[in-house]
């Protein structure tokens, strides 16, 4: 997870709605040039994103990066696979955990550390339907109790 010195630039919402994260890491992530510019002026979006484990490396599939607007033919594909930086015993035991207990690995933000690019990204387990209803339910009902709350101190 980030630490408050660092930025955070964008930030998967519809993961935590999706999804219950089990255990989170952080990652490296590789990256050009315009990138990184285009990055650091926020536009970069991990809606849709997930990641997967091929020939032993990390990639990241689904990340939209947007070109930069002042680039020029140095400009990248914004849809294409960026490879994730971790150590191999890591990457060996997120890939023994996918594959054996079928759980997902999803981006859940992109922030700056230091002046590094880094990944959050969650070992995610998918939710049920009943389980996003009992989720909002839960929500709903700490909103109400947070307004009569507020209700009762507006009346003293």
């Amino acid at each position: 997870m980030p630490e408050q010195n660092n930025k955070t630039i964008s930030a998967n919402k519809k993961a935590r709605h999706d999804y219950f994260v089990l255990e989170s890491f952080e990652a490296g992530i590789e990256l050009f040039g315009t990138e990184v510019k285009s990055i650091r002026a926020g536009n970069v979006n991990l809606k849709d994103s997930w990641c997967t484990v091929k020939d032993g490396e990390l990639f990241v599939l689904g990340m939209h990066v947007s070109p930069y607007e002042k680039g020029n033919i140095f400009n990248r594909d914004p849809l294409r696979q960026r490879k994730l930086l971790m150590r191999k015993k890591e990457i060996a035991k997120l890939f023994g955990k996918i594959k054996i207990e079928g759980l997902s690995l999803i981006p859940l933000s992109l922030y700056f550390k230091g002046s590094r690019v880094k990944l959050s990204l969650g070992l995610c387990k998918g939710k049920k339907l009943y389980d996003k209803r009992e989720d909002a339910a839960r929500r709903d009902a700490g909103r109400d109790i947070d307004r009569a709350m507020k209700e009762s101190r507006m009346r003293d």
